[in-house]
């Protein structure tokens, strides 16, 4: 499930992945910042500049396209680790005003859920409807390639039944 919605000059997005595959499986792969540009096709560039315990300085060029529409942003982001439970993230320096999202680690029943929330805002102006459409088709990939990331790493580690 992805939520998109513009509010103000905001961008605020909400989603909820379900994933099978273990909770550490899932850590793993969502905070595998060096590698992370080799599994998200929306990524150019991703590496960790600098780390301070449970805290990462995350440099990152992340490109968005539908159709005709291109935007790049190059951020560098403070992450803030809660292992196994939670990623929070703020802009530090880049191509948007502000940007900060929770990503948390929940389990419901046998599956784990990825729960993310962010609030972005752009230093363009964004379009009432094409904006919000091009950030929700640009989240729904990346969460896709996530949970696909997750899943290939989940088949090379766990026995098949």
């Amino acid at each position: 499930m992805v939520h998109v919605q513009k509010d103000g000059q905001n961008i605020v997005v909400d989603v909820d992945c379900p994933v099978d595959a273990p909770r550490s499986m899932v850590w793993d792969v969502l905070t595998d910042f060096d590698r992370m540009a080799q599994f998200m096709s929306n990524l150019q560039h991703s590496g960790v500049t600098s780390r301070v315990d449970d805290v990462l300085r995350v440099h990152q060029t992340v490109q968005v396209s539908v159709g005709l529409i291109k935007l790049t942003f190059d951020n560098v982001r403070e992450i803030e680790l809660a292992p196994y439970r939670e990623i929070r993230s703020r802009l530090v320096s880049g191509d948007l005003k502000a940007s900060e999202s929770v990503t948390r680690i929940v389990e419901v029943g046998a599956r784990v859920h990825i729960v993310n929330t962010g609030r972005f805002t752009p230093k363009i102006w964004v379009p009432p409807y094409i904006g919000p459409a091009l950030f929700e088709s640009a989240t729904r990939k990346q969460f896709g390639e996530i949970r696909k990331e997750i899943l290939r790493r989940s088949a090379l580690v766990l026995p098949r039944t």
